[in-house]
């Protein structure tokens, strides 16, 4: 009976939780620094989503260990609907490169949305010879580990597809791991590395201030930021690398609030100046996947790139 009494509460009391949420201010963990691609993301959603449902939704910054302190706090926060956590595709990577790592990235958190994905740009120095990356790649067959390939972090996901592409076009590119995009863009800019791979965004202003050239992107289809440059498949390189942004909430919030939110995203996605600043600044493919499609996502990159770091025995540093 008591079971029965318990279900017929849960029909009842479900559809309240999404009514009356939220009743108090919702907390958007960004674990990573502002300066980055994810901190905008979240402060824009805080702005749009607070005005559509008046209440107050803040940011607030919990950084460290490449994302894992802020994604972990909310992975231990209470599953009530008042905290939430964006997270980039380094969360694909985490158990793989960390065995120790003090959360599981799925059973731990519902998901919500994946909001966008990106593909990355091989850039050089406006100052170095590399016209294609065709000239990449010969210049890397003429003298095999010479020519340095820099990316964001040790495990990241463009250190991951450096190794995938020497791999796919028979050459060895030479990682450079920078902490962070502003790092890699200063040395990239000023000769003393001589290619990038990061996300389209992170170097599009580069790109167009003339001090970056853009040479080839990774992915399945040219970018409405970068329309005149190739993708490694068209070069007959099978490689596709996609950036992407996310949103989680703690393992057991309950479902109507998730769609509730999941819904004012779709609702802020559709306004003309968040969609141009999610195509035009951050350089994404809108794609609001469902919670259920968001999970599927996430597993899948787990796969892939976990597999490229076992099978390549990458540590972190």
């Amino acid at each position: 009976m008591w079971v029965f009494r318990f279900l017929l509460f849960l029909c009842f009391s479900l559809p309240a939780f999404s009514q009356d949420w939220p009743s108090k201010p919702v907390k958007f963990v960004s674990p990573y620094p502002p300066g980055g691609s994810v901190d905008p993301l979240a402060r824009m959603f805080a702005l749009k989503i607070g005005e559509s449902l008046k209440a107050q939704f803040f940011v607030e910054t919990r950084t460290g260990a490449s994302g894992i302190v802020g994604t972990d706090y909310v992975a231990k926060s209470a599953p009530d609907g008042y905290t939430f956590v964006f997270i980039f595709d380094t969360h694909a990577v985490h158990l793989a490169l960390n065995p120790q790592l003090p959360f599981d990235p799925i059973r731990d958190f519902a998901p919500v949305m994946i909001v966008g994905t990106a593909p990355m740009a091989i850039t050089t120095g406006s100052m170095k010879p590399y016209k294609t990356f065709g000239d990449v790649i010969a210049a890397a067959k003429a003298k095999p580990e010479t020519v340095t390939l820099g990316n964001v972090g040790n495990g990241s996901l463009a250190h991951l597809t450096t190794i995938v592409l020497n791999q796919a076009a028979g050459i060895r590119l030479v990682p450079v791991a920078y902490a962070g995009g502003g790092p890699l863009s200063t040395n990239l800019m000023g000769g003393h590395v001589e290619l990038g791979l990061a996300s389209v965004a992170a170097q599009a202003g580069h790109v167009r201030g003339g001090k970056m050239r853009p040479l080839v992107l990774t992915g399945d289809k040219r970018s409405h930021t970068m329309p005149e440059v190739p993708t490694l498949k068209e070069l007959g390189i099978d490689v596709v690398a996609h950036a992407w942004w996310g949103i989680l909430a703690p393992a057991g919030t309950p479902r109507p609030i998730v769609d509730k939110l999941h819904a004012e995203l779709v609702k802020a996605i559709k306004l003309p100046d968040v969609n141009k600043m999610l195509s035009e600044t951050q350089g994404m493919d809108v794609v609001a996947l469902s919670p259920e499609e968001t999970q599927k996502w996430i597993v899948s990159n787990m796969e892939r790139w976990g597999k490229v770091v076992r099978d390549n025995n990458i540590k972190l540093q």
